[in-house]
């Protein structure tokens, strides 16, 4: 039986384990997804190693980035953002794996957000600095969009910080991602601080999480006459991606 799986520290709600196995079920697909929390990622070759049926795996925070010295190939696209969220294992030879690490983020969120996409909708606004983030702004990349990170603080010159959004950068902006934890259930009433007043119909909202269905960000946005979204579509994407991966 094949296996396949998920990486992280700590792992109390994964939505792929349910995903996946009831897949598997389904389409009687011989195979499990099991969870591997593992508490630092010095542990992450013992999971390869005491596993020889494992054939693919997730990777969730904190390990997206931690992970690739320990992988021996980066998709393109994978090595350009920086961190993976899905490893292929290859068998070869006498036992040994190859380890090639993939970027389900970029691919999800596309797909997901191409659809929205109006032709004012040429720069972009990433709130949040993390992981995620990065795939987002090599995501917009490719679609032609032109991207600026937004952070609470000073990290870099080319970032802003939220005191910074004038009006003039929200009225170019058409299109803001929110890549934060701000929101997220159960602290639903918290959101971004952008300033919401300068959202028009021309805007398109877009917010990572899925659990509340419509974040406080959303919400302000709607307000506001915009258009939104949330990242179930996304994260059902990624899941399919995943697979896509491992079996081609």
């Amino acid at each position: 039986m094949d296996k396949y799986g998920l990486i992280g520290y700590p792992l109390k709600h994964s939505f792929s384990i349910g995903y996946f196995n009831e897949k598997f079920q389904s389409e009687n697909i011989d195979a499990e997804y099991v969870n591997f929390e593992i508490p630092r990622i010095e542990d992450f070759m013992e999971v390869i190693e005491e596993n020889p049926n494992l054939r693919g795996l997730n990777v969730t925070i904190p390990y997206k980035e931690q992970v690739i010295p320990y992988l021996d190939e980066l998709d393109k696209d994978t090595a350009k953002i920086g961190a993976v969220n899905v490893i292929k294992i290859i068998p070869q030879a006498k036992g040994k794996v190859k380890l090639v690490g993939y970027n389900s983020d970029i691919i999800g969120f596309t797909r997901s957000i191409e659809p929205l996409l109006l032709p004012h909708h040429t720069k972009a606004l990433i709130l949040g600095t993390g992981g995620a983030s990065k795939a987002v702004f090599h995501g917009l990349a490719n679609l032609g969009i032109q991207s600026t990170f937004v952070s609470r603080t000073k990290k870099r010159n080319d970032i802003l910080t939220y005191g910074e959004l004038t009006p003039e950068i929200m009225q170019e902006h058409t299109v803001i991602v929110n890549t934060t934890p701000l929101g997220m259930y159960p602290k639903v009433d918290f959101c971004p601080d952008i300033p919401y007043n300068q959202l028009t119909s021309k805007h398109l909202l877009y917010d990572l999480l899925y659990n509340p269905s419509e974040t406080l960000f959303m919400k302000k946005g709607i307000e506001q006459g915009a258009t939104v979204k949330n990242g179930l579509e996304m994260l059902l994407l990624q899941a399919f991606v995943s697979w896509e991966i491992w079996n081609k």
